[in-house]
């Protein structure tokens, strides 16, 4: 039996990259982030601890035993001043850190975390790791790593576009 010819498709030139019809990058980040964060909230919520929090646990643990000024508290959890002062002081007021004067610069202080820290911190990291391997679950541990590579390479080129504002750019 003779196979029939499929008659050719003429392909349509690519979409343009905003095109409703495509998927985009800034609705999908926020669509996940946000998702993400509601989700760790709920899953938090007994524990009193909030997702900001946590990640700045987290942070100040990964940077023990010299600490962390406030100001790179902010920059490595991406987060703006006011807010990091805020949870500086809740968490200062909870006993889960301390602010130490900086030993080279007088108008800092180094956050350092104390054992009520640490014991939060240890006591709700399992929620963390539980919705992370929920949520990259199905992919390979190799997708899963390469997702996250791919992710952090994506967050330092919108570092880098943000610091490069104006050059070319639109503001």
């Amino acid at each position: 039996m003779a196979r029939r010819r499929q008659p050719s498709r003429s392909v349509a030139p690519r979409a343009p990259v905003d095109a409703p019809s495509r998927r985009r990058l800034p609705i999908l980040l926020r669509h996940a982030w946000f998702s993400l964060n509601q989700t760790f909230r709920r899953r938090l919520a007994h524990t009193g601890v909030t997702p900001d929090q946590f990640t700045a646990l987290r942070t100040l643990i990964e940077h023990e035993p010299q600490g962390l000024t406030q100001s790179g508290l902010n920059r490595l959890i991406a987060s703006d001043p006011n807010t990091i002062a805020a949870l500086v002081e809740r968490m200062e007021g909870a006993g889960w850190i301390t602010r130490i004067r900086h030993e080279q610069d007088r108008r800092a202080n180094r956050l350092r975390l104390l054992p009520a820290g640490r014991q939060t911190y240890e006591r709700v990291r399992q929620i963390a790791i539980a919705l992370q391997t929920e949520v990259l679950a199905g992919w390979t541990k190799r997708k899963r790593e390469q997702f996250l590579e791919d992710l952090a390479g994506v967050a330092e080129r919108c570092r880098k576009a943000a610091g490069s504002e104006g050059e070319g750019g639109t503001k």
